[in-house]
Order: C-alpha cells, then structure tokens, then sequence
C-alpha cells in the first residue's frame, strides 16, 4: 500500500487513543449501564466491526478507513479485557484467581504468536490463490483473520448464556468489575505510585513498539527470512505463555517486588544494547527479553495493592491503563519517525533510553520505599506474618468494641410497665403533663429498686 513506516505505526497508536480514556469507563459500563453478559457482546461486536472496516480499508487501498477500522477495534478490545476479568472473578474465587488469570494471559500471548505465525503463511496462499500482489491480497487476509473476532462474538453469546443460566440454577447474581472510579483520587497518590506508572510507561514503550517493528528489523539487519523473522520475533510472546503463571507463583511465595522488577529491567536492557550494538545470535537476546517480560508483567502490576487504599484501586489501575495507552500511542508513531528517517539503530539507542529511564525509576523507587518504610520489597513471608498480626489486633479491638457495647447495655435501666405505659399513651396522642412521663418515670424506677 506504499507506506512509510511512520504510517504502520500509526495503525498501534490508533487502538490506544481510545483507550486512554475507555480505561477509565470500562469498568463502569459493564457495571452500572449494560451489565456483564450485554457489554462483552457490545464489545465483542465493536471489535468484530473494527476488524471488517480495517480489512476493507485495505481491500479499498483506503488508508484513513483502516485507521478507523483500528479505533473502533480498540474502542472495544481493552473493554472487552476489563469483561473478561470481570468473568473470571464472578465464576472463581480465591486461590483459584491465580491459575485463572494466567491461563487468560497465557492463552492471549498463544493468540498473538499464532497471529505472528500463521497471518504471512495466510497471505503467500491468498497471493498464490489471486496471482498477484495488492491491496485486494491484503485485503482478503485480513477478512480471513476477522474469522477470529467472529469466534470471539460466538464465545460472548455462550457465555451470556452459561451466565444466565447459572444465575437461575444458582441463584448467582451478575458479576461486577468492583472499580469504583474518583478522578479526586489522583491528587492523594503516593510518589511511589507515579514511580510504579513511570516503570509502566517506559518499559512497555521499549517492547511493544519493537515487536510491532521487529520483523523487518530482523529481516534487515541480520538477514533472517520472512518466516524465521516471524519466529524469532514472536518468542517474546512463546515465553510469556508457559512463564507468566510460573513467574506469578515464584513472586507470590518469594515476595520482593522491587527487586525481581529491576531483574526484569536490567535484562531487558541488555537484551536491547546486544540487539543494537551486535551481531550475536538474536535468539539469545529475544529469549532474555521474554523472560523478563513475563516478570516484570508478574512483580509490578500487584504493587499497585500494596501502595494504594482498596476503594482507590479502580481509579489506581484505570489510570495506570490510561497513560500506557496514551505512552504506547505517542511512543509508536516517534518510533516510526524516527525509523524513517535515522535508521535502527537510533531506534535501538531510542528504546534502550526508554529502559533506561524505567531503571532509573525503578532504584528511586527502592528508595522511596526503603526511607518511607513501604511494604513494597518485603519477603512473602514478612508480608505474611505482619497481615495476621494486624488481623488479630482487628479481631482484639472487635471484641473490645462488642464488650464495651454489652457492658454498656447492662448498666441502662430497664423499661418497667409505668414508662412502657406511658410510651403507649404517646402512640395514642394522649397529652402527658410536660414532667409527668420522664420525673414519675424516674421516681417509679428509684422505687422499684429499693
């Protein structure tokens, strides 16, 4: 279609703009406007819409239409994660979160392999089938990859089913994302939270953006083919799938958030100054840069719960969303540019900053939180141990409070058959002398206990 690469990336920053703000919305449609079952089908249907306009842009040699294919696309695709989270914590509970939440990071990172994988396998035989090369080519390989999106939209309408269904027989209500959203909230974050959100940005702008690019890099610098290319460009994902749970598991009984974060960030870096300055075997490289993708995935997500009250994690998370949204769209057309126009490596040198940036970040944040005697680089065990310690003392001040209100009950006079009488003569309307119901009343009382 004649692009230039500026133009490619653009295509990424158009299903984040939506984003930016959805992320903060998500949660509240699902919950208050259309419900669980009602808005994964709406959001299924906006994907299922975006794909189609996208693919006939391409099919029309229509640039502007696949850019509007792409927002539609992501007006829907983050909604429908929020959904489907929302799903999870309505069937599953407790330790069985765990597992839950990384099989549907581990089947999401399966999906953009096998997209990586099998989408140019598609487009040869829609070329061979046609005979020649064009729009009209590109265009019908992005239909047959809509077919996906339509497996989605039929897996949505089953699950509103299941949903109901279960809603009868178990007499279960529907299930609710839980966020509650209060922009006022930002004002009360901690400097550790904006460092956690500054870690978020700058690393995901160094990862996704070179996937997105990292086909043609491979192919140009060390003169892999177009199918190695895929291969090797799609390991990141290949390592995420099996890793993330594995991951997710090690820090949940190890604890050390911190650290395991600026593991995952001084690996990363590595991996981006080896893919710059040499000429090894990428492989090694793209290996070490799925694993630390998959811990740092797996460390820094669940610190925002330790540095943030429970009623302020919606607005925590949603606002977290927003500006990765908004960091990955601002990030993935300056990428572009600058690909255009110096060249990969200043591309390499450009993301290496981005890491560079995280790391930084990432030793304030250790800092922060060692001079301000935060929780977030304490041992699984630590953590442990100091929640059952203030959970007893809950449990003490509990029963302090129910002893202090029985003993209390005890020492109030209790109703004798003169003031019970006078209160029914009030029901009725009858008019007592001003002093007659509380003086007598009192004197009935101090008699009785003599």
């Amino acid at each position: 279609m004649k692009v230039n690469t500026a133009q490619f990336m653009a295509l990424y920053a158009w299903y984040s703009w939506p984003n930016v703000v959805l992320c903060f919305f998500g949660g509240f449609l699902i919950d208050r406007v259309f419900g669980i079952r009602l808005g994964t089908i709406i959001f299924s249907i906006f994907v299922c819409v975006g794909q189609v306009i996208f693919a006939l842009g391409a099919l029309l040699n229509t640039f502007w239409l696949m850019n509007m294919g792409r927002f539609i696309f992501g007006i829907g695709g983050e909604s429908l994660a929020v959904a489907q989270n929302t799903y999870a914590v309505s069937w599953f509970k407790g330790k069985e979160l765990n597992l839950v939440f990384g099989l549907q990071l581990s089947m999401a990172r399966i999906g953009s392999t096998v997209n990586m994988n099998i989408m140019g396998w598609i487009y040869s035989k829609v070329r061979d089938l046609l005979g020649y090369t064009g729009p009209s080519t590109l265009g019908l390989t992005l239909m047959i990859g809509g077919v996906t999106c339509l497996f989605s939209l039929t897996c949505a309408l089953i699950l509103a089913y299941l949903d109901k269904r279960a809603e009868k027989l178990l007499c279960k209500e529907q299930g609710k994302t839980g966020e509650v959203i209060k922009l006022t909230d930002v004002k009360d974050f901690s400097l550790s939270l904006w460092l956690i959100f500054v870690i978020c940005v700058c690393y995901y702008a160094a990862v996704f953006p070179f996937i997105g690019l990292g086909k043609v890099f491979f192919i140009e610098k060390f003169k892999f083919s177009s199918q190695e290319a895929s291969a090797i460009n799609s390991i990141v994902y290949i390592i995420s799938a099996p890793m993330s749970p594995v991951f997710g598991l090690l820090v949940d009984k190890l604890g050390k958030n911190i650290i395991w974060v600026l593991c995952a960030v001084i690996t990363t870096l590595a991996s981006h100054i080896m893919l710059a300055f040499t000429f090894w075997n990428p492989w090694i490289a793209m290996c070490l840069l799925g694993v630390a993708y998959s811990l740092l995935a797996c460390a820094l997500w669940p610190m925002v719960a330790f540095v943030v009250p429970e009623h302020q994690l919606g607005t925590a998370y949603g606002f977290m969303q927003s500006i990765q949204n908004l960091g990955l769209a601002i990030i993935a057309i300056a990428a572009g540019m600058i690909l255009d126009t110096r060249g990969y490596l200043f591309l390499e040198v450009f993301f290496s900053a981005c890491v560079c940036l995280s790391l930084i970040a990432v030793v304030m944040l250790y800092f922060v939180n060692h001079l301000t005697g935060g929780d977030l680089n304490w041992s699984a065990k630590k953590r442990e141990k100091l929640q059952k310690v203030a959970a007893t003392e809950a449990e003490e001040q509990e029963r302090l409070r129910h002893q202090n209100e029985d003993d209390l009950a005890k020492l109030r006079p209790k109703a004798d058959d003169f003031s019970l009488r006078n209160k029914y003569l009030s029901k009725l309307g009858a008019q007592l002398p001003d002093n007659y119901s509380s003086y007598l009343s009192t004197m009935v009382h101090r008699s009785l206990l003599k």
